[in-house]
């Protein structure tokens, strides 16, 4: 690396005459010894050694100048711009903000300082291949000056870098102007500085087929010139005829734009039609700019068949970074279609130099937030460098987002105020769960710190971390949201799994056997209305299972002793009375036979008392009634073994509103409290009756069937379930 940096030759004779231009296009705008100023700023940074030259050897103050002269002569940059670009590279560090802004103005201060921010953002290696880094960018710069001079910047390198030896470092700088700076110019309406960019990087990145694409336009010219002058020359003398002032020319399409095509298509040269379009440029007051270009347009489209499919017109509604022209494609002669582009010259003028032909011109309508931007930037080069315009002179095409870098230079987009813990989450669910904070910019943060546009973001994780609840309260976005709520969810369950396992263990330690209806009880006894609550605090030690089981015997204990004021006297000994009122002739259930007789005379098989819900047949008895059985009925086999040719298909229709008696066999413990306890839950359901219940006991067991009047199987199977749980019921099954 050189100490001190000096000119060739040349180069001090090419950077004279650049600056003698620059003085004569922006001399207007510059202020008194504004010139020394720049000159005794880069002699200071040179004689400090801040000034080397680039990976391509390339004199960096030359190339400030080259960069300057493209952007006042392609974008129409003044003043603040031009000064600001060629400070930009004799920069040391941050501290140079302060020294820039005295001697220039904060306006040269900030473009400086955003320049030396986004060449900060590469050296976090970053995925530049994405509209992320584009969006970045875009967002980034609070000037977007900024964006502007990279353009220039951009394409002066590529024009100087075609005999350079550094095949890689070349490889590197095409792909960016061919994935970023060749979209923003074409946002920006640069298609001039676009085209050129796309080209340039064909020629460097594919070199064949940009080689190939121009030997075959150079060696296809002539008859391309002749045939465009035989298809023009009628159409001039029309124009003429018609009293218009216009210019024609035709453009042949970009290098580039070719390659893409013979790609899109699969095709060769030869195959590619539209190699050039025609423009028909007219001279016209801005009053009377569309009402031309339909009359042109009429001329053409009278002497050669349009192809309405491909009509594009973007004078009644022009593009968003507003490009205007009339597209149509015709028929000409030899058969072949020809585009036609129809503008007026302002409009040539910003298609051409999209940017910066904006402010050039009055009254242009604007619609949408790129055309309002533009018209923000038209009236801040309008104005010149005036400070107050450009404090609004701000991109903000999405200020509710921000984009930051992985350690890898990939880019996330997130919504403005996200924290470490949002950036966890969206680069997998395990290392947002295990996430204790981050590396933000190489600096430790907690998890809660916010985010900013640019910030390079590393996590820091720990095995032992689980998810915790308030951490909802410290993200923003959905996706990590709904991932903690799934984790703690898994938690919740490890965690009662864990738990139930400890107390079980505990328990048995101490040979004490769990019922599930006493625990039921502590549980709600401690306070807990969820189970899970109750595990998830023995899981976290805030419970001692020690307590626990000490809580648990002591419930035990008061119901065995509470049940043993019974313990004399024998099931046998329970009476119960049932009501008297016959509910069987109740029914406004119609029994459908054979899937279209209703209203059949029928009864219920008192062998397995059918219910509304049960599968059920018809038997046709010897009176000709129907008796209506289960298909689980136990002499159904036999019924249907000696007498199929009487069976007949039977379903229940209505909504099971009646009453239907049936008998419930119940086994358990010889107590009469267990029998009482039974008949209390009966006559607690609401539209079930126990019409009778008998007992009988034998060696500590009683078994009592139980006859119920009940609606359907629902309820049927609901109390049968209901039974079971009553402590001492051994078993329970409808007979």
């Amino acid at each position: 690396m050189e100490k001190t940096f000096k000119f060739t030759p040349e180069e001090f004779r090419t950077s004279v005459k650049i600056i003698q231009y620059l003085r004569t296009a922006i001399g207007s705008s510059l202020e008194n010894h504004d010139e020394q100023k720049v000159r005794k700023y880069i002699h200071q940074a040179i004689v400090a050694g801040h000034v080397h030259r680039d990976v391509f050897g390339l004199n960096p103050i030359l190339t400030s100048l080259q960069t300057a002269q493209i952007a006042v002569d392609e974008i129409g940059l003044h003043r603040d711009g031009v000064i600001a670009t060629l400070l930009y590279g004799s920069v040391a560090n941050d501290d140079d903000h302060e020294e820039i802004d005295q001697l220039f103005g904060e306006n040269v201060a900030r473009i400086v300082m955003g320049l030396a921010k986004i060449q900060k953002l590469y050296e976090k290696n970053p995925v530049i291949e994405s509209e992320n880094f584009r969006n970045l960018l875009l967002s980034f710069a609070e000037d977007m000056r900024v964006i502007l001079i990279m353009i220039a910047d951009r394409v002066n390198i590529m024009r100087q870098i075609r005999d350079v030896e550094q095949e890689e470092a070349r490889h590197e700088v095409s792909e960016e102007a061919s994935y970023l700076y060749a979209p923003l110019a074409h946002k920006l309406g640069l298609y001039g500085l676009k085209s050129e960019l796309e080209d340039l990087s064909l020629k460097y990145l594919e070199h064949d087929a940009y080689y190939m694409i121009k030997e075959d336009l150079n060696a296809t010219k002539k008859s391309r010139d002749a045939y465009i002058q035989q298809f023009i020359a009628p159409i001039q003398e029309k124009l003429t005829e018609a009293g218009l002032k216009f210019h024609m020319k035709g453009r042949t399409k970009s290098i580039h734009s070719i390659w893409q095509k013979m790609k899109k298509q699969k095709c060769g040269f030869k195959g590619i039609y539209d190699l050039f379009a025609i423009r028909i440029i007219i001279d016209s007051p801005y009053n009377l700019e569309k009402q031309l270009c339909w009359q042109a347009y009429s001329i053409v489209t009278d002497m050669y068949q349009p192809n309405p499919k491909r009509l594009r017109d973007w004078l009644s509604v022009p593009k968003s970074n507003g490009y205007e022209s009339l597209h149509i494609t015709v028929l000409g002669p030899e058969s072949k279609w020809v585009e036609v582009q129809i503008r007026t010259e302002r409009m040539d003028d910003i298609a051409e130099h999209g940017l910066a032909a904006h402010w050039r011109y009055k009254g242009i309508k604007s619609g949408g937030q790129m055309d309002e931007w533009l018209a923000n930037i038209r009236a801040a080069l309008e104005a010149g460098d005036n400070m107050e315009v450009m404090d609004n002179f701000k991109m903000t095409l999405a200020p509710e987002e921000m984009f930051v870098f992985t350690p890898k230079g990939d880019l996330f987009k997130f919504p403005a105020g996200a924290t470490v813990l949002d950036f966890a989450y969206r680069i997998h669910s395990k290392i947002g769960n295990t996430c204790v904070g981050g590396r933000v910019n190489g600096k430790v943060v907690p998890m809660r710190q916010e985010l900013h546009s640019g910030d390079s973001v590393e996590i820091l994780t720990q095995s032992n971390q689980t998810p915790k609840h308030a951490w909802l309260s410290i993200v923003t976005t959905a996706k990590a949201r709904a991932k903690i709520r799934l984790a703690l969810k898994e938690t919740q369950v490890k965690d009662g799994l864990y738990a139930k396992e400890l107390l079980e263990r505990r328990f048995k330690n101490k040979k004490i056997e769990i019922e599930e209806s006493i625990m039921g009880h502590l549980v709600k006894k401690m306070g807990f209305k969820e189970v899970s609550d109750f595990y998830k605090q023995v899981s976290d030690g805030k419970l001692d299972p020690n307590d626990i089981i000490d809580k648990y015997v002591e419930i035990r204990n008061y119901q065995e002793n509470h049940a043993k004021e019974h313990e004399a006297r024998s099931a046998e000994e329970f009476e119960y009375e049932g009501p008297v009122e016959d509910l069987s002739s109740q029914s406004d259930d119609v029994l459908t036979i054979d899937q279209n007789l209703k209203g059949i005379d029928y009864h219920l098989a008192s062998c397995c008392h059918p219910i509304y819900g049960d599968k059920i047949f018809g038997f046709v008895t010897a009176g000709g009634g129907i008796k209506i059985h289960r298909t689980d009925c136990p002499n159904a086999p036999e019924m249907r073994r000696r007498f199929g040719y009487r069976i007949v298909r039977a379903r229940w229709s209505g909504k099971g509103t009646s009453q239907y008696s049936t008998t419930l066999k119940v086994i358990g413990n010889d107590d009469i409290g267990i029998i009482s306890n039974i008949t209390s839950i009966i006559s607690k359901e609401e539209k079930i009756l126990m019409r009778s219940i008998n007992i009988d006991s034998h060696d500590g067991l009683f078994s009592g069937n139980l006859v119920v009047q009940l609606e359907d199987t629902t309820r049927l199977q609901a109390l049968i379930k209901k039974l079971k749980m009553v402590k001492g019921v051994k078993q329970v099954q409808r007979i």
